[in-house]
């Protein structure tokens, strides 16, 4: 190699340093989960998000903030079928002091939505919090999408999730009777419109196409009890454990990842988990995830 090569070659390679560099941080980064715990549901939820940086990381003042729970099920916080309200209540208000300038609330239910929004205990929860709006679903407002996916071509979503500048991603942990847990993958189905019993046909490979197309910028799952058997409904409290934990990353496929060991299984035990990771989405290896006990 002549000096003209070398100083041509080396000096393309120092410019591109730190754009490696910050690739390599930030796909490191990437794979952090931060576990919290404790009986004060909503100290711990304030701890992992702040041992990923804090709120104001992600929520910029005069953002519009979409927090998504799951409040699927006409069922109260106690059973484990939706996001605890105290958990919702807490990543709402950090939203806030972090400047955002309205933050939805809103789930695309399964049982009636009255019902759920009240007996879930999260309608209740926000209640006279200034900046919030709890309110469900309009179905004028879903809109065909261009998935381009492997199973979906197209699929209607929600406005009010596509058009806000952050969307954060609340489900709980829990049992699920096809799907075998869900988690943050899986709440997705909750800005889906149109008939939502097709993708069962073929679930992991579908919640894969939307999750490819639409992110989450924050996942915190919902660990304070988890249903063990008979979800995603549930209702019976012989299948509740309570573990007192909150899980959060920027990379949903990991923080599933770790969820899942809570039911004494693997990643590579869920099939929507596996369909993500190997579709780029993030990282489902264990040995890969960075765990941080906060």
């Amino acid at each position: 190699m002549d000096r003209r090569t070398f100083i041509k070659t080396t000096g393309t390679a120092l410019l591109l340093a730190p754009a490696i560099i910050s690739d390599a941080l930030a796909a490191r980064e990437r794979s952090l989960v931060a576990v919290a715990e404790g009986s004060d549901y909503p100290a711990i939820t304030r701890r992992a998000i702040n041992a990923l940086g804090g709120m104001k990381r992600f929520v910029k003042p005069g953002d519009i903030v979409v927090v998504k729970p799951n409040m699927g099920w006409d069922r109260s916080s106690d059973l484990a079928a939706n996001t605890h309200p105290l958990v919702v209540r807490a990543v709402v208000e950090e939203c806030l002091a972090a400047g955002a300038r309205k933050v939805k609330v809103f789930d695309h239910t399964c049982n009636d939505s009255r019902r759920c929004y009240v007996n879930s205990g999260i309608e209740g929860a926000l209640k006279g919090i200034k900046g919030v709006e709890c309110k469900q679903i309009e179905a004028e407002r879903f809109r065909k999408v261009a998935l381009n996916g492997t199973f979906l071509k197209e699929w209607e979503l929600y406005d009010e999730a596509l058009s806000a500048n952050v969307y954060i991603n609340v489900p709980v942990a829990k049992h699920h009777g096809l799907s075998k847990l869900t988690l943050g993958l899986k709440n997705v189905m909750g800005i889906m419109g149109g008939n939502r019993g097709y993708i069962h046909r073929n679930l992991d490979v579908a919640l894969a196409d939307v999750n490819a197309h639409f992110n989450s910028h924050l996942t915190i799952i919902d660990a304070t009890r988890i249903l063990t058997a008979h979800g995603p409904q549930g209702g019976n409290r012989a299948d509740v454990k309570v573990l007192n934990k909150v899980i959060a990353s920027i990379d949903t496929v990991a923080a599933d990842a770790f969820a899942t060991t809570l039911f004494g299984m693997k990643p590579d035990d869920i099939p929507v988990t596996v369909a993500a990771y190997r579709r780029g989405l993030g990282e489902m290896n264990l040995d890969k995830i960075k765990v941080m006990k906060v």
